[in-house]
């Protein structure tokens, strides 16, 4: 289980004796760790020092890096052009309509698309709600940036690598193979890029928004963007010199951004270890997520209710619920989580079996045998 960033459950392991652990305290080939630079966002913004989505200085440091003939990857964990297209006018919004989400913006095929069942549709000349022309884009993905940076270095060979672009048969690999050929000085990516990829020839990380990964309503963001951003930072000097790494971010003070920047991984563990006891999760109780799904709102309400009630009656744990998660409706199934947490002294095989007695008494409920129920145990 080798891991320049352990998750929080697996060293937690190590540290009670459950796992042995072996340390590795340099870089293979004693390479120097890259030096990281944060970039306030707010403060760039304010002084009129950004090229569209780019500061001063990571357009400063490509080109360093372009001169030198060294290679720079930029990540930006959102695929697309811009999650959002917004009418000025009645501030409508392009939804899905069969998910409880807005359609992506994809420039190069001039259309929206869901992100979560397929669904696409034409790019809209006028608002669908009050015929306005005025249609803008908001936030920012993986195209976007691949085309700001054909506008401001004309001259650089631009790649980018997300789920559309390597969709296609040996996508990834063509991709990867281009930019080890040094056919490609610059690639765009998402969370592909970050992991196990190695390029002698890369000098410079550029991370184009920390914030966006940070701010998750998930109780492992901080652990997640701690190894996100370190991973990605690893990717830069893997040979002789020393890398570099530039963060653009609005919150350059924020901890677990601070905790990259110092490549602190116990000061990271240690901080969310503590609000992990504090708020009852990982590794200090085992989680069960129950996800309901039916077509029917009411019905998916009514049933979920008596579930978690029934829950709630026999199990004397903490029983969570029923909640909708943020995005509440896919492929026009409403959803529906209940969220159970067993302590550690507590016996984890007895609490499955009654929760799977429950499940079969909810099954036996004639109305609510259509109701979906997926049992996700532990899902680290």
């Amino acid at each position: 289980m080798g891991s320049a960033t352990p998750s929080i459950e697996t060293y937690f392991n190590t540290q009670s004796g459950k796992y042995g652990l072996v340390e590795i305290s340099e870089r293979y080939g004693n390479v120097r760790m890259p030096e990281i630079k944060l970039v306030d966002l707010k403060d760039k913004y304010f002084r009129k020092k950004m090229s569209g989505h780019f500061s001063d200085t990571l357009i400063e440091e490509i080109t360093t890096a372009l001169s030198l003939g060294e290679q720079v990857i930029l990540f930006q964990n959102r695929r697309g052009f811009s999650p959002v297209v917004e009418c000025m006018t009645c501030g409508h919004i392009p939804q899905c309509p069969q998910c409880d989400v807005s359609l992506t913006y994809h420039k190069h095929k001039n259309q929206l698309r869901c992100h979560y069942c397929g669904y696409s549709m034409a790019k809209p000349t006028n608002c669908h709600s009050c015929s306005s022309v005025h249609l803008t884009t908001k936030g920012f993905g993986t195209e976007q940036i691949q085309q700001e940076l054909v506008e401001l270095f004309p001259n650089a060979k631009v790649g980018r690598m997300d789920q559309d672009t390597t969709r296609g048969k040996f996508g990834f690999e063509k991709i990867i193979d281009s930019f080890k050929n040094q056919e490609v000085e610059i690639l765009v990516g998402t969370q592909m890029l970050a992991k196990g990829l190695d390029f002698d020839n890369v000098s410079l990380v550029g991370i184009m928004n920390a914030d966006n990964m940070l701010y998750h309503p998930d109780f492992r963001a901080f652990e997640r963007s701690f190894q996100m951003m370190t991973q990605v930072s690893g990717r830069s000097g893997r040979s002789g010199k020393q890398g570099k790494v530039i963060i653009q971010t609005y919150n350059p003070d924020h901890n677990t951004i601070q905790q990259v920047v110092q490549n602190d991984y116990l000061a990271m563990y240690n901080e969310q270890l503590y609000e992990r006891q504090i708020y009852k999760y990982p590794p200090y109780f085992k989680l069960i997520k129950l996800t309901l799904k039916h077509r029917d709102f009411d019905k998916l309400k009514e049933g979920s209710m008596w579930l978690y009630q029934m829950m709630q009656q026999y199990l004397e744990i903490p029983v969570l619920g029923p909640e909708e998660p943020p995005i509440s409706r896919i492929r026009n199934e409403y959803i529906r989580t209940i969220m159970i947490k067993i302590p550690q002294n507590q016996s984890l095989q007895g609490t499955k079996k009654t929760i799977q007695k429950m499940l079969n008494s909810f099954e036996a409920v004639t109305q609510y045998r259509s109701i979906k129920v997926t049992v996700n145990v532990d899902f680290y």
